[in-house]
């Protein structure tokens, strides 16, 4: 299938988001020759910020192959919000519900309609105090494995800086003009993988190659090497809270 047909919602967002992304922020983007020109395929993405959909959906407008994110179910019951969610297309996520494997199937359907769908594997904002991607959930990993459709990594860093995920008050700090960068690389080889039965140490697997991508990626946008583990934060909370039981004896 060639490149998607853009369509009335998809333009009309761009319209609305484009011109404040591009006199507000600088923009650093590169590796948009690994984005297929053809055909179904997955994107991974690392997320750090609030801001960062905005500056990844920009950078994956600008190549012609809009992407179909997953989204939390009820964003989709906005107004002016998920009027835009459902005219773009994009996926609701029910959590913990009878429905939660319907976004699975319907990303699957879209990627076999030729289709590119947007997935952080994270699940939600890092929690890493220096802002690496952390363990990843098994999502990306089972549709790319049910599909064979190609996986491309995606790094981004900037938004962080511009609205950190965590900070007290969730607000733009503009000055100085920062800059957003987003870096895709070659799709990540899961042949290996495929033919098996997904069981839990195979999709853990799997997940496991995609996040060393998307890292590999960052540490490249950042000019520093990342850590040698990704962060865990149910093992860091754990261990804070021994940490403050033994301080407490």
């Amino acid at each position: 299938m060639s490149r998607r047909r853009i369509g009335f919602w998809y333009r009309l967002a761009a319209v609305l988001a484009k011109p404040p992304l591009v006199v507000l922020f600088k923009r650093d983007w590169r590796g948009m020759e690994h984005i297929p020109a053809d055909g179904g395929f997955i994107t991974a993405v690392n997320h750090n910020s609030y801001l960062d959909p905005l500056s990844y959906a920009h950078y994956q407008y600008n190549t012609g192959r809009v992407p179909r994110f997953l989204a939390k179910a009820a964003l989709f019951r906005g107004n002016f919000v998920g009027a835009i969610l459902r005219g773009t297309g994009q996926i609701p996520v029910y959590r913990e519900s009878a429905d939660a494997a319907t976004a699975f199937r319907n990303a699957v359907d879209a990627i076999n309609r030729g289709e590119c769908v947007a997935f952080y594997p994270e699940g939600t904002l890092t929690r890493d105090p220096d802002m690496w991607p952390m363990e990843g959930k098994t999502g990306a990993a089972r549709v790319a494995l049910l599909t064979r459709a190609p996986v491309i990594p995606v790094a981004q860093w900037g938004a962080n800086e511009a609205m950190p995920p965590y900070a007290k008050e969730k607000k733009l700090r503009l000055f100085p003009r920062k800059t957003l960068k987003v870096l895709a690389g070659p799709p990540v080889d899961l042949s290996d993988f495929y033919g098996q039965e997904p069981t839990a140490e195979v999709l853990r697997a799997a997940t496991e190659k995609i996040m060393a991508a998307i890292t590999e990626l960052l540490a490249e946008l950042r000019g520093e090497p990342a850590p040698a583990e990704p962060y865990n934060h149910k093992k860091a909370r754990a261990a804070a809270r021994r940490k403050d039981q033994e301080d407490s004896k």
